[in-house]
C-alpha cells in the first residue's frame, strides 16, 4: 500500500509565490523574492518581507505555520519569533525573512543578494 507524501511535490519557485501570497494575505510588506539556488547551498528561494512592528511580524510567522500545515509545505524551523524583530522561517528551500523595516535596512539582505534574479510576484 502506498503510503501518501507529507509534503507537497512543487517547484521552489511555485512554494516562494505560494509563501509570498499568504504574506500579502496578512499585509506583509515590501514583499521580495530572490531566486539564490545558485549562489547558496543552503537553499533555492529567500523572501525578505517588512513587518508594521513585532506583533504583525509574529502573526506573520504564525500564519505561514498555520498554512504550511494547511497545505502540506515542509515546514522545518523558526527562530526569532520570541522578540519578532527578525523572525526567520525555513520551509527547507525556501527561507521566509520577516524584519521590522530598520533591521531590514540595516542587514540589507536585498543588497547581500543583489546578483540573484528577482522573481516576480503575481499577487
Amino acid at each position: 500500500m502506498n503510503k501518501p507524501k507529507k509534503f507537497s511535490e512543487i517547484s521552489s519557485r511555485e512554494k516562494a509565490l505560494l509563501v509570498a501570497n499568504w504574506l500579502d494575505e496578512k499585509q506583509g510588506e515590501k514583499i521580495v523574492v530572490m531566486d539564490v539556488e545558485k549562489m547558496s547551498s543552503v537553499t533555492n528561494m529567500t523572501i525578505v518581507v517588512s513587518a508594521r512592528g513585532t506583533k504583525h511580524a509574529k502573526a506573520l510567522a504564525d500564519h505561514l505555520l498555520d498554512q504550511a500545515a494547511k497545505d502540506s509545505v515542509e515546514f522545518l524551523s523558526m527562530e526569532g519569533h520570541q522578540a519578532g524583530e527578525w523572525v526567520l522561517v525555513d520551509l527547507n528551500d525556501v527561507l521566509v525573512h520577516i524584519f521590522l523595516d530598520e533591521l531590514r535596512d540595516f542587514y540589507n539582505l536585498e543588497g547581500m543578494w543583489a546578483e540573484a534574479p528577482r522573481v516576480p510576484l503575481t499577487l
